[in-house]
Formats: C-alpha cells, structure tokens, sequence
C-alpha cells in the first residue's frame, strides 16, 4: 500500500494559505511595493538607440548599427506596466524523488506559488508549461489570485508515472521557444536529469528571454547511504 504525499493531500487554498503566512508576506515586505526594480530595463517594445555605456547589458547591443557607426550603440526599450513569467515544470518521476515530507515535487510546489503569488500581487501575468516525460500542460498567463490557485492545482493535479524514459530537457525548451512569443521572465524548473542536447535551446531561449534557471536536489542522489 502507497502512503500519499503532502504533495497528494494537498489543496491549492492550504498551500497558498501556508506559504502566505510563512514566505510571501515577509518577502512582500522586503520588496516595498516596488517589485518593478528587480527588472529594470526588462521591456519588450523597442524605443531608441543611444551610444553604449560601460554600465549597460552587452545584450542589448545592437550589431548593424554599430558596424555602420563605428561605435557601439545598445537598443533601449519602453517598460511594459505588466510583467509575464513562466514556469517551465519538469514533472517528470525523478522529480517525485525525495522522503515523505521532502519531495523535489514539493518543493516545485512551494516554490512556484510563492513567486506566482508575489508577481500577481503587483499586476503581472503567470503562465506555466508542465512537462511529465510524456505530455505537455499548457497554462495560459494570466493576471490575479485566482491564476495563482489555477497554477497550483494543475501542478498537484499532474499524475506522477511510476516509471518513464529520461526526461528530454531538449524537446521541452524547443516546445517553450515555439509557444513563448512575446519576451518574457523564464524560470526552468527542474532536476536537469535529461537526455543530452539541451544547451542548446536554452541558448536560445535566453537570447530571447530573461532566463533563470532552477536546480531541484536532493543530498541523497549523489551520496552513498550509511551502511
């Protein structure tokens, strides 16, 4: 007989309800209303171009102009009022890896709603795709409390396969770069516990995204038990 997980007993409202009081509130207060600064120059729609400084992102260079001109010259963009991130979610089983109270499954969880829930709480858009080793989840991003309780009960909703090949990091990323359209904040959540060949779509993916990536882990993955 399987014993169910916190991850399995769980209810969207219980998990928001715990994470308010333990992690969102105390990080809400930190940030001061003001959660915009952490993604200074962060725009999607292009506004000038002006000569490069030694404080500016390399990224935003832009190379045609400068071979013309003779000096570098970066691209500035307009801030959006509105931020979109997504998640993108390795559900695939070595993800359900860990003890009864401390699933990596769980800790994706956690994670996800704490930062879904303070983005919203400033009027920014969440979206999510959640891929299992075998399919895709598409939730589409939206704005508000009831997104962020839409979010958390897919993710508890996702079966968890009892076996299944190698996850495929690669076909997943080529999946988020199809379906990504306007520039957004990418967190890649995962185990990176892949098929070789996903360097390279995340490559692009950060070309054309703010990309952060985030390693789930667990101690006793890499370290030999007490005998």
């Amino acid at each position: 007989m399987s014993i169910p997980t916190a991850t399995q007993t769980a209810t969207p409202e219980r998990v928001l309800l715990r994470l308010d009081w333990q992690v969102i509130r105390r990080l809400d207060g930190l940030l001061q209303g003001d959660y915009r600064t952490l993604f200074y120059g962060f725009g999607v729609d292009f506004a000038d171009l002006r000569e490069y400084q030694p404080e500016d992102d390399i990224r935003y260079i832009d190379w045609n102009v400068t071979a013309r001109m003779d000096t570098p010259y970066v691209r500035q963009y307009s801030e959006d009022r509105e931020l979109t991130a997504w998640f993108l979610l390795d559900l695939s089983p070595s993800v359900d890896f860990g003890t009864l109270q401390h699933h990596k499954r769980t800790m994706l969880v956690d994670f996800v709603a704490v930062l879904a829930r303070l983005l919203t709480r400033h009027g920014n858009r969440v979206g999510a795709m959640m891929f299992n080793g075998n399919a895709h989840h598409i939730v589409p991003a939206r704005s508000g409390k009831i997104q962020v309780l839409r979010l958390i009960n897919d993710m508890l909703r996702q079966p968890q396969l009892p076996r299944a090949p190698f996850t495929n990091l690669n076909l997943f990323l080529r999946n988020a770069l199809n379906s990504i359209k306007r520039r957004s904040l990418v967190f890649i959540i995962s185990d990176f516990i892949s098929e070789p060949g996903w360097e390279k779509p995340l490559s692009l993916l950060n070309q054309r995204h703010e990309v952060l990536a985030v390693r789930l882990w667990d101690p006793r993955e890499v370290e030999l038990p007490d005998l």
